[in-house]
């Protein structure tokens, strides 16, 4: 492994694959590594790479390419999940786990800490920490919490700042100041709200919390710069709308807050901390936006109207200068700076978009100098990948829906078989311009790929979302059907060969869409779906949590109502073939959905195939049900839309 990793460090370029057809082989396919970044002082590149039934962390020396740590944390199964760089010695990294018969790790809440060198690895803070004799200094302990970093303290290179939420009692999450060496953590302060998150300035000073009571209101706090008693900012119970701390300006003079409104996308406000002086900075005309932070500190906004943009605060400051000249460098192509030394002059860049999964780069900022570092997935041509283009359209009752649309790879999107593939949540998520596994196998095998924000989508302010509340197979779904005859009227699809596809809500949508429209489809399949909704009052982990009910009640409606848009219900009314697909450990959606639906189907003689992957949760996790899932599915399109047949290649088993 560290053999293959420093060889991905020297690579000047991918090896993808030149001839023939991409198959489910490369898409399912794992990445060689999950994150790298740089060290502060650009000595060191660190990332997690997946090997056997563990993702370690791997550290190389940047002057001769030399390994100096392969760290994995204690225990079998067990992945870093996310790391940071407190000082050019130390990393800190947080870990998940496989419980019991769930393929796919979980986070565990643990902290861990290992030198560079590979030197001084131990556990920081978890249930599993080694704990110490007590002193008046709070010592290490073992502790059932999750933690988390809050703000790794550029200017000091021994603490960090961390939250700490207890498992099984008290809400309210704790801020404390952790040394990286011992342990040893300090108290810093109490959120005043449940489930809170902090925010801290440039100096690092706890100075925001927010979060969300069992109603599911939101509370904003603040502080001064020298702490002292929380003072309450916004309360949506109150106003009705939400607002959220961003980050500070570099002189930490001016806070920055995300602003829900009534109608309309949210907006950036730029608070003057001295004078309590409010100023707007950032609204859209339909998108919400979301931060760019570079280095640790907030520079900027990305707003997703079709393809990506970036606004900054200060267009003549030296990274808003430097990500524009990124930007024309890699022109047509997404790029993030996802780590940049401590004096700004090595950056490392990660560069995407629709075609392409990503690939690193190492900027010089000096000598404006690029030189690629590492392929996210090097056995993928983005030459021989397919489009994506934004759309919109009006639906049936004047509401503009947008979304976006992924032509067959190699073919014009003209009178060709389409999959509808709806998002899941379906509350605030929303779909995205970029590369996507799903969206790119089904166009290698021969089909257009359309994506629609509907209603209740995040992205388009507050009004959009709750246009959504208690919609389900109602006009979420009219949105669906509105975007399918909008493909047809533009010669996009052939009307005959459509099918829905989609997972979580999304297998509900394509349900009801069969339900509802009998004869628009040729077919619908349904991934990890909810198709019962009187059960999601009664089985699930979303019923199970003190804000659960409320929201189940609030946004999807009560159990004696929704019994009248569960697909499993109406099963008599579908006239088109279904594929069902589920895994035996999913809390959101448990199995049972799955079997309802699949029974419901039988006894309605509608055909009706069903695979079922007892070890699997809300999402297949393990390569071989992925590998076999994907091509059950792929079959099922081809029989009823006429792609492309998959063809499946298992590795080699291992000598």
């Amino acid at each position: 492994m560290a053999v293959a990793f420093s060889a991905m460090i020297v690579s000047t370029g991918a090896s993808a694959q030149t001839t023939g057809n991409y198959e489910v082989e490369d898409f399912i396919r794992k990445q060689k590594f999950n994150g790298i970044k740089i060290s502060p002082t650009g000595e060191y590149y660190a990332a997690t790479v997946p090997v056997e039934r563990k993702t370690a962390l791997v550290i190389i020396r940047r002057a001769d390419n030399k390994l100096m740590a392969n760290m994995s944390a204690p225990g079998d199964r067990i992945h870093v999940a996310d790391f940071w760089w407190v000082n050019d010695e130390r990393v800190l990294l947080t870990v998940a786990q496989k419980f019991g018969g769930l393929e796919q790790p979980q986070l565990t809440g643990e902290l861990f800490a290992v030198n560079a060198n590979g030197g001084k690895g131990e556990m920081l803070v978890g249930y599993r920490v080694e704990g110490n004799a007590g002193s008046h200094i709070q010592q290490k302990k073992v502790e059932s919490v999750a933690a988390d970093l809050v703000d790794s303290l550029r200017e000091n290179d021994k603490e960090v700042i961390i939250s700490v939420s207890p498992f099984n009692y008290d809400p309210y999450t704790r801020a404390e100041r952790m040394d990286v060496y011992t342990g040893r953590r300090f108290p810093i302060t109490k959120a005043p709200v449940r489930n809170a998150s902090f925010e801290t300035d440039n100096a690092g000073n706890v100075r925001f919390a927010s979060g969300e009571d069992t109603d599911q209101t939101t509370r904003l706090y603040y502080r001064g710069v020298d702490g002292g008693e929380w003072k309450l900012i916004n309360d949506s119970k109150q106003t009705g709308l939400s607002q959220s701390p961003l980050g500070f300006s570099p002189d930490d003079k001016i806070a920055y807050l995300q602003i829900e409104h009534a109608k309309g996308p949210d907006s950036v406000v730029a608070w003057d901390l001295a004078t309590d002086k409010r100023t707007e900075v950032l609204r859209d005309d339909n998108t919400d936006p979301s931060p760019i932070y570079i280095g640790g500190i907030l520079h900027g906004m990305r707003l997703m109207d079709g393809q990506p943009r970036s606004v900054f605060f200060d267009e003549q400051s030296k990274v808003a200068k430097l990500h524009r000249k990124l930007e024309k460098a890699f022109n047509g192509e997404q790029v993030v700076v996802t780590s940049i030394t401590k004096d700004g002059g090595l950056a490392l860049v990660y560069v995407w978009s629709d075609r392409n999964p990503g690939d690193y780069y190492v900027f010089d900022t000096v000598n404006n100098k690029a030189e690629h570092l590492l392929s996210s997935s090097d056995w993928i041509d983005p030459a021989k990948t397919a489009k994506t283009r934004a759309i919109s359209y009006k639906s049936r009752d004047g509401l503009d829906i947008q979304g976006y649309l992924t032509a067959p790879a190699g073919a014009e999107a003209k009178n060709v078989p389409l999959i509808l593939l709806s998002h899941g949540g379906p509350f605030g998520i929303y779909d995205t311009w970029g590369y996507q596994q799903d969206v790119q196998m089904l166009a290698a095998h021969g089909y257009a790929v359309l994506q629609v924000n509907f209603r209740g989508s995040g992205n388009h302010g507050l009004a959009f979302e709750q246009a959504g509340k208690r919609e389900w197979g109602g006009r979420m779904q009219d949105d669906i059907t509105d975007a399918t005859r909008w493909a047809i009227q533009q010669g996009i699809a052939d009307p005959k060969r459509i099918c829905l596809y989609g997972a979580s809500y999304g297998g509900y949508a394509s349900l009801m869409g069969v339900v509802k429209e009998p004869e628009l489809y040729a077919c619908a399949a349904g991934y990890v779906g909810v198709y019962d909704l009187p059960t999601m009052h009664t089985a699930g982990d979303i019923q199970q949590r003190e804000s659960g009910e409320n929201y189940i009640d609030g946004w999807i409606g009560p159990k004696e109502e929704v019994a009248k848009v569960s697909p499993n219900r109406l099963a008599d009314r579908i006239k088109v073939p279904v594929f069902l697909a589920a895994g035996g450990e999913d809390k959101r959606a448990p199995i049972q959905h799955t079997e309802m639906m699949e029974k419901a189907l039988r006894k309605a003689g509608v055909p009706v195939e069903a695979v079922y992957y007892p070890t699997e949760g809300h999402g297949f996790y393990k390569v071989e049900n992925e590998r076999d899932y994907y091509s059950k599915l792929l079959t099922f399109f081809s029989r009823h839309l006429g792609g492309r047949m998959p063809v499946i290649v298992a590795p080699a088993a291992k000598k």
